[in-house]
């Protein structure tokens, strides 16, 4: 059998978990039409923007396990598959609460590409190369995003839109059905069962570290515009710009650092000094912001990016640490450790600014930034 090219393999895989980020992320894109569809307010829309952030939640462990068992095609496949039968019902669906258990359930659905993509990284790229794979698949957020925002605008009403990002589903889990090979495995012996990762310290570690790295990531990504415009007194469309043009820096950030990690011959390391840098901007962040100068939007934008590029090190790490057997388990124990506590970081920041002010908040994050660096596992 002809070996695929592993390039193909991770443009699939990206594919893959792009097509679930169309609709896992772009739904806040939907916010006015769901209000005026629906009839619905600013929160009750909000619920079922995060719905299928909620439903994937509860799956992320369990798709990891069919990705480890019977592999990352069959994973892609079913999962993309699934959720876009549950958006094109959504997209009919009358009643508000039926609508956010089909959201729901096509996130639920939809996280297989989360686990699985991650594996296709793993077995088909060797470890010199990892890194730079790992921040490749890394950015299929920001570019599922991105289409998400051409598409959503263009087609306007909910039906559409949700009819739209079912047909990329069912497109990728096609794409992917047709055309991801599963990378070799090694042999295991007969009758014998794998050790579970977890009883090394460093792979807690490493996601405690995550976790932690989170805050300021989310503080930033969450709060910059609003920063800008209420601090700063920025107009909303220029604060919009530039903080969108961030995120395409941080996706390139996620690039170099996966470069940095394979030429370092570690992703802890790295890791480890990057989160250094993070904590001191968010400090510096915090203090200009303290003063009141003009020096924090420079350093909101350098924590923005700075917070954003280091991701795809603890889930290369994660992945090697936990090894072949196991790896799709544990990116989705990572995968729902960021997300918790990426879901409850607006929420508790957001109250922390009204009482303490955004210099408080940034510190906060800074803090924790440092902490991370503590935490992550010593090694390069």
């Amino acid at each position: 059998m002809r070996t695929p090219n592993r390039w193909i393999m991770l443009s699939l895989g990206v594919a893959a978990q792009g097509a679930g980020c169309v609709f896992m992320y772009g739904l806040p894109f939907l916010l006015p039409a769901f209000q005026e569809e629906k009839g619905l307010t600013l929160p009750q829309a909000g619920l079922l923007v995060g719905a299928p952030s909620a439903g994937m939640l509860f799956t992320l462990i369990a798709w990891g396990w069919v990705a480890d068992r019977y592999g990352e095609r069959l994973a892609m496949t079913a999962g993309l598959g699934l959720a876009a039968g549950f958006l094109a019902a959504a997209a009919f669906a009358g009643h508000p609460a039926v609508l956010a258990v089909l959201l729901a359930l096509a996130g639920a659905s939809g996280a297989s590409a989360n686990a699985a993509s991650g594996r296709v990284v793993l077995g088909w790229f060797p470890k010199e190369r990892r890194g730079v794979a790992m921040g490749w698949r890394q950015t299929a957020q920001p570019l599922g995003v991105a289409v998400a925002g051409i598409v959503t605008p263009a087609v306007a009403h909910v039906t559409a839109a949700l009819l739209v990002m079912a047909a990329i589903c069912l497109a990728a889990a096609a794409t992917v059905g047709l055309m991801v090979v599963d990378p070799p495995r090694p042999p295991a012996a007969p009758g014998t069962r794998t050790a579970s990762p977890y009883g090394m310290a460093a792979l807690w570690r490493v996601h405690g570290a995550s976790m932690l790295l989170v805050v300021p990531q989310f503080v930033t990504a969450g709060f910059a515009v609003t920063y800008l415009v209420s601090a700063r007194h920025w107009d909303l469309g220029t604060a919009a710009r530039v903080v969108a043009m961030a995120q395409f820096a941080g996706a390139a950030g996620r690039l170099l650092c996966g470069r940095w990690s394979d030429l370092a011959g570690s992703r802890v390391g790295p890791m480890r000094r990057l989160a250094l840098v993070n904590g001191a901007v968010m400090i510096l962040l915090a203090v200009a912001a303290q003063a009141g100068n003009g020096l924090s939007a420079p350093f909101l934008v350098a924590a923005l990016v700075i917070s954003m590029s280091g991701n795809g090190l603890a889930f290369t790490a994660v992945s090697e640490l936990a090894g072949s057997s196991w790896a799709g388990r544990a990116l989705g124990a990572q995968n729902t450790a960021q997300n918790v506590v990426a879901a409850a970081t607006p929420g508790v920041m957001g109250l922390f600014i009204s009482g303490s002010g955004f210099a408080a908040a940034f510190a906060v994050a800074g803090a924790l930034a440092l902490a991370a660096a503590a935490a992550t596992p010593s090694g390069g």
